[in-house]
């Protein structure tokens, strides 16, 4: 990175922004009946940002809730259960944010977690970037966070994390997240991990072995200090399939399709739309303080 490295990049869970914001603000519908409340706050949130400089800002979304991974594992996370005023708003967010001015990133194939994962990865190549901030709490993005320059932020906590914030949070590398999640499980997703292994004792043991294929299968290589080790290893090296296939699932891919250069993260002002869809979401205002921000 050289001594000009200036620009910081917000990258933005939209899934999980248009949730939180879906059960925290009060309910409210557009002329036609469509539920609005979870759109608007996330565009307000989105533009608090803006007000407090943020210039370089790119949003992924699950547009479907399935991905390439319901092919690899039948019970893997779907849409059901979702509610549907929830449901559809996920196609008025990303309609509103791009008439914001805002780059998004809709996920059909794959997921806004992979959106995020190579969007992060992309920007930290660029040496003008001085830090990328993933926009999520979910434990998933914790594999992308490298040193302090690329690192998690937890918008609604105010928690930044960073390689050791994850080393003190999980007790293992970010390196070593998948594996962590393939043996300890995420319900989430809809994957159950492997029996036995617990947050403690899957910490104790890839701290040690970053890796799944580096843990010996005889336990007399293992340090003394892990409990259970006998139990453990029976465990895994037993279910040795479906802890590579849970650590595929966990696995965030790095090549899922965002944008060529860093300049088309740049917020240069809302669209010549914009006005028309802040009268539908009912929020004028919005319209005014994105016009004033772009002047």
């Amino acid at each position: 990175m050289t001594a000009t490295a200036s620009r910081d990049v917000y990258l933005i869970d939209g899934t999980y922004e248009l949730f939180r914001h879906f059960f925290a603000v009060p309910t409210s519908t557009d002329d036609f009946g469509q539920e609005i409340g979870a759109v608007r706050g996330v565009l307000n949130s989105i533009l608090s940002m803006l007000t407090r400089g943020t210039k370089y800002i790119g949003v992924a979304t699950d547009h479907v809730v399935e991905s390439f991974r319901n092919d690899l594992y039948p019970y893997y996370k779907t849409g059901e259960g979702v509610p549907e005023p929830l449901m559809s708003q996920f196609a008025i967010l990303e309609d509103a944010l791009t008439s914001m001015g805002i780059l998004v990133w809709p996920m059909v194939e794959f997921e806004a977690d992979d959106a995020l994962a190579s969007a992060a990865d992309k920007a930290v190549k660029d040496e003008s970037v001085r830090q990328v901030i993933i926009c999520t709490p979910d434990k998933d993005l914790s594999q992308c966070v490298r040193g302090d320059r690329i690192v998690q932020l937890d918008r609604r906590r105010d928690i930044i994390r960073n390689e050791a914030g994850v080393i003190e949070k999980f007790g293992v590398t970010p390196a070593s997240i998948p594996d962590y999640l393939a043996v300890v499980g995420d319900s989430a997703d809809g994957f159950p991990g492997l029996p036995g292994w617990g947050a403690k004792a899957a910490a104790s043991v890839l701290i040690q072995f970053p890796h799944l294929e580096e843990i010996p299968k005889d336990v007399a290589q293992w340090p003394h200090t892990i409990r259970g080790a006998k139990k453990l290893a029976s465990v895994l090296f037993e279910s040795w399939e479906d802890a590579l296939l849970y650590r595929t699932l966990a696995t965030l891919r790095v090549d899922a399709p965002v944008f060529e250069n860093l300049d088309q993260l740049l917020w240069r002002g809302p669209g010549g739309d914009f006005e028309k869809t802040c009268a539908r979401l009912r929020a004028k205002d919005m319209f005014r303080r994105a016009e004033a921000l772009a002047n």
